[in-house]
């Protein structure tokens, strides 16, 4: 009778699941979005630090001679730690699958962070010569093979704690995240810019974010080997130890169809994200004659509109579907293109108009990216097979767009770079309607 009277004094294990998480699990929840957000920040904020202060590194790491060729060479290393991504996404994507989603994440935070330290370190082209181009150039390959790896990783840590019905919401803390790294590395250039002279700028000061990169990055290693595993993976895992595991190529060959959509839904997506989230404003500054720190202040203004889109975008996704979200996306871009270039004057209040509205459509396919990638692959390759067409895709279109449009500029004008954006977009669009709908599917 006494077992049945604490039996009954039990409360339902219904109610207890209406109740909600328990505390102790919610304050697990907190500390994994802040370990995996912290860490995703601080990678994108030593990536894109590079593109910010590429006119100062174009004159520490390369001869002086030719303005325009240095910028170039600046821009072609740029493009050679994209490079190294696909390497990346293949290693830690492979670690990640057999090793686990928070070993992955916990070695790629720091191979960022050891890359950003590299170029605050670095001794400079009046110091060695062409040397300090060899130290840029492996800094630069390290934290490509580290980011090619964080988010492929990151991105599926998220979706596979998200729960089904709201991952798309939950998949837009990978850009969030990562717009904070980006308009804090914005941000440093505003505030250096507007408070040091040219010549400490040149001296001293465009090491500072490098470093601070670099050692925010070994904290956030920290807190990620302090983050639990997915559940996804380790049922998978389970499963796979009493089972023959299977073997990555032939899983990789089996969803080669997967891989392709990949491949074309990213590819006109990335180079607008880093032709219009990142280098606009260094390009209104070397071809607009817009003042450095407006333009700086102008681009984390638009940030800070992306910033608030993303949540939007990716619960919308959760309501209506992820293929008209990435459809309003890619055809809206392709639309706003050619006026939004038109408008970018000599005031930098044109540009942030221009960005923010560029943004806000960049933001639909950024915030839900994570959620449909994840959603078309299974668990025991979800993060290989995501991560090495990924990281093919930005190797190919986003890491040359800086490059692209500053030679395509130069050479045959604007409108050029511009048509070539577009086209991608259409390309990314027709791809998006061969993409099945996988809004609250469940992760296998």
């Amino acid at each position: 009778m006494a077992d049945i009277a604490q039996t009954a004094a039990q409360p339902p294990a219904e109610t207890a699941a209406e109740a909600g998480p328990r505390p102790a699990a919610r304050e697990s929840r907190f500390r994994t979005v802040v370990a995996t957000g912290v860490g995703n920040a601080l990678e994108w904020f030593d990536w894109n630090a590079y593109a910010i202060f590429a006119p100062f590194l174009a004159a520490q790491f390369f001869s002086k001679t030719d303005g325009l060729s240095a910028i170039l060479a600046t821009l072609a290393v740029f493009a050679v730690g994209f490079a190294a991504r696909p390497l990346g996404g293949f290693l830690f994507g492979w670690i990640a699958d057999r090793r686990g989603r928070r070993f992955a994440m916990t070695l790629s935070v720091g191979g960022a962070a050891a890359g950003s330290l590299l170029i605050g370190v670095a001794p400079t082209y009046g110091t060695v010569g062409a040397a300090a181009s060899l130290v840029l150039v492996a800094a630069r390959l390290v934290q490509g093979l580290a980011h090619g790896g964080e988010l492929p990783s990151a991105q599926t840590y998220v979706a596979e704690t998200a729960p089904a019905e709201r991952r798309g919401l939950w998949s837009s803390l990978i850009y969030v995240s990562g717009t904070l790294g980006v308009m804090a590395a914005t941000a440093f250039a505003a505030v250096l810019t507007s408070l040091l002279a040219p010549e400490q700028m040149n001296a001293w000061g465009w090491r500072v974010p490098f470093l601070l990169g670099g050692l925010f990055g070994l904290y956030a290693l920290v807190m990620r080997r302090r983050m639990p595993e997915t559940e996804v993976f380790e049922n998978a895992a389970s499963s796979a130890a009493r089972t023959d595991r299977p073997r990555m190529w032939p899983a990789i060959v089996a969803h080669r169809k997967q891989a392709l959509q990949i491949v074309g839904v990213t590819a006109g997506l990335t180079v607008v994200y880093y032709a219009w989230a990142v280098y606009a404003p260094q390009y209104a500054i070397s071809n607009r004659g817009l003042d450095p720190a407006g333009a700086l202040w102008a681009g984390l203004a638009a940030n800070v509109v992306f910033l608030v889109a993303l949540p939007a975008w990716g619960a919308l996704s959760d309501r209506i579907g992820r293929k008209p979200v990435l459809f309003i996306s890619s055809l809206g871009m392709t639309a706003a293109i050619y006026p939004l270039n038109a408008f970018i004057g000599p005031h930098a209040w044109q540009l942030a108009v221009a960005m923010a509205v560029a943004m806000v459509f960049v933001a639909a396919s950024a915030s839900i990216a994570p959620a449909v990638y994840a959603e078309i692959f299974p668990t025991h390759i979800r993060t290989v097979g995501v991560a090495v067409p990924y990281a093919l895709c930005v190797a190919t279109f986003g890491g040359t767009a800086p490059y692209l449009q500053t030679w395509m500029g130069a050479e045959f004008g604007e409108a050029y770079f511009t048509g070539y954006v577009a086209v991608l977009l259409l390309i990314s669009s027709a791809v998006v309607a061969s993409v099945p709908e996988t809004r609250g599917r469940a992760l296998r």
